[in-house]
């Protein structure tokens, strides 16, 4: 105890009570404070359980009937389960379709877009991605080393999965050889949101490059409608006249929407 100094009051009993008293209670008031925070401290984890529950719930129904047991936004929900584990997704899920409509508009958008959802990180949104790069190399896989005018669907597929939700018109093209096999496909251009710039000499000359003997021209629309242009008509009717007196075969001209697609060669305008 500190000795009184001189010219200070003299300390009572009763003073030193009260002093005793009021270090005693402030002492109460900050040990309270972690005791408060305890509830709040226990909410995520009754939350995890909760989620816990529901995603094994939605899990054992995707494993005991497959996908058609659930509806898009719980496959997508099922799916960002992994990459986003300590939080509820289906918000998130219902965002993401909300915003780009479909699956396909999920995995079809851009990084950036993808990050304007709440909820979705850069991981998160290069994640989706990697799954569409998987999914459009699978499809090309289906048309890989095969008769591609025997496998028209899967190649629709693929086209549609790699090129219906690009921001700018993409002009791509398949190169066959005399069994029309693929030999490589190839984006010749990009240019903008109704317009690529497309060289007949260029396409021609790689088509001679390569060794093939047919190809098939396609480009995007990301508008989302197929329907041909005048410009589209023209620029078809050029290339084949071009490739034809070199012995290259034009079998067809794509044109890639959002929800379906067009055939020059199926509307009789090449």
């Amino acid at each position: 105890m500190t000795r009184p100094r001189a010219g200070d009051e003299p300390t009572s009993p009763a003073d030193m009570a009260d002093d005793l008293f009021e270090e005693a209670d402030e002492r109460g008031h900050f040990f309270e404070r972690p005791a408060r925070a305890t509830p709040a401290k226990a909410l995520p984890a009754a939350d995890d359980k909760h989620y816990h529950g529901h995603r094994e719930r939605l899990r054992t129904r995707f494993r005991d009937n497959g996908d058609t047991a659930l509806a898009d936004y719980e496959i997508l929900e099922l799916l960002l389960f992994r990459l986003i584990p300590r939080r509820d997704t289906k918000p998130i899920a219902k965002a993401l379709l909300d915003r780009f409509g479909t699956l396909s508009g999920v995995f079809g958008a851009t990084p950036a877009l993808l990050q304007e959802v709440k909820g979705i990180g850069e991981a998160v949104a290069l994640d989706l991605k990697l799954i569409a790069a998987v999914a459009q190399r699978t499809l090309k896989s289906e048309i890989r080393n095969k008769t591609v005018l025997s496998s028209w669907s899967s190649l629709i597929q693929y086209c549609h999965a790699a090129m219906a939700h690009e921001p700018r018109e993409q002009f791509r093209i398949l190169f066959l050889d005399k069994r029309n096999t693929l030999i490589a496909d190839e984006v010749q251009g990009r240019g903008t949101v109704d317009h690529t710039p497309v060289y007949p000499r260029e396409v021609v000359r790689r088509a001679l490059e390569l060794s093939a003997t047919a190809i098939i021209l396609v480009h995007n629309h990301p508008s989302g409608d197929p329907t041909p242009s005048r410009a589209d008509i023209d620029m078809t009717k050029t290339i084949v006249e071009t490739a034809r007196p070199l012995g290259i075969t034009v079998h067809d001209h794509i044109i890639i929407g959002k929800d379906g697609h067009a055939s020059l060669k199926g509307l009789r305008l090449m």
